[in-house]
């Protein structure tokens, strides 16, 4: 499991101001589920996985987790631009402690499944967005995790590609946890089990990823009758 306790996260503005996503965030996601994530547009979905990933740190408080968890699937964050695909492929595999032949061949299988082409022997500075999260995608199926952080799998390439990650991460679904945030409420019901929902007052864990959306459509109802 993950453990979520008392964790806070801000971003500067200008001046001495900052934008506050999250204070006291406290939840333990289950090992073994399938969890999707639901909230508004800046409700702090993908800093959450960013959280969890370890790309960013909190203020204060604590994630804690004895289980491998891949870096967030779709965000492409963390890749020296200045160095090529092929680079940032050994440089991961080394600090995961690949040597030798076991090296060689994660980086193959990342080549061959990244399709990126001569790309893959450029800087990453001269990737499309597209081709840094195929990249990204390729780089964490290469691995086995206990959990798979996964933000909007769909944007993932174009449609031949995508389709190809697809198959693979529902293999993947089928071996370890996921944890996914998609905008795509149908995609949330169909591959996740339970739900996290954010927002303003902070984070609600639902067994059932049915009743986390059927409480974010009924809040989204209600702001809407307010507006109008």
């Amino acid at each position: 499991m993950i453990v979520i306790t008392d964790v806070s996260k801000s971003y500067p503005l200008q001046g001495f101001a900052r934008y506050r996503v999250f204070h006291g965030l406290t939840v333990t996601l289950p090992s073994r589920k399938n969890i999707g994530i639901i909230g508004r547009n800046g409700a702090g979905k993908s800093t959450l996985l960013r959280l969890i990933g370890g790309i960013e740190l909190p203020d204060s408080g604590s994630i804690k987790s004895t289980c491998s968890i891949s870096p967030p699937v779709g965000l492409a964050s963390g890749f020296a631009h200045q160095i090529t695909g092929r680079d940032n492929a050994r440089f991961v595999c080394r600090i995961n402690g690949d040597k030798g032949a076991t090296l060689s061949q994660r980086v193959d299988f990342v080549e061959d499944f990244a399709e990126l082409g001569e790309f893959f022997e450029r800087p990453v500075s001269t990737y499309s967005s597209g081709m840094r999260a195929r990249l990204a995608f390729a780089i964490s199926m290469s691995f086995e995790h206990d959990y798979y952080l996964i933000d909007e799998l769909m944007s993932v390439g174009d449609k031949r590609f995508r389709e190809k990650a697809e198959l693979t991460f529902a293999k993947k679904r089928g071996e370890a946890s996921i944890v996914m945030v998609s905008h795509n409420l149908g995609n949330l019901k169909r591959d996740c089990d339970c739900g996290l929902y954010l927002n303003e007052n902070g984070i609600t864990f639902f067994d059932s990823i049915s009743d986390a959306v059927e409480q974010y459509e009924s809040d989204q109802e209600k702001i809407k009758s307010k507006a109008s």
